[in-house]
């Protein structure tokens, strides 16, 4: 039903009440896209039904599929929906770039 969105957004929420920083939501949004893209991996590489049945019913594979799940019937919406997404990836892509350079040598 609507677990999976429910879920998502109070766990953004609740990211956003302690953390307070864009930046940590950006980086929540995509370490919960890159744990459901690897799920996905798993479910379809995975030798055992029974397992990949139960990521398949109950994971999203991606953020973009939650997206697309729920406002596909407004079309303006998931366009809209998903390039925010894209610009908070791309936001992310700066962070790591950041980050990388930054990076003192131990």
């Amino acid at each position: 039903m609507y677990i999976d969105l429910i879920v998502l957004i109070i766990a953004i929420i609740v990211v956003i009440m302690f953390f307070r920083r864009f930046s940590s939501f950006v980086f929540f949004v995509a370490i919960v896209d890159i744990f459901l893209r690897i799920l996905a991996f798993i479910k379809n590489n995975i030798g055992l039904k029974d397992i990949a049945t139960v990521i398949g019913k109950y994971l999203p594979e991606s953020v973009i599929a939650i997206i697309e799940k729920y406002t596909y019937s407004i079309p303006i919406l998931c366009m809209i929906l998903k390039w925010c997404f894209v610009a908070i990836m791309a936001i992310f892509l700066g962070y790591i770039i950041k980050i990388f350079i930054h990076k003192k040598k131990i």
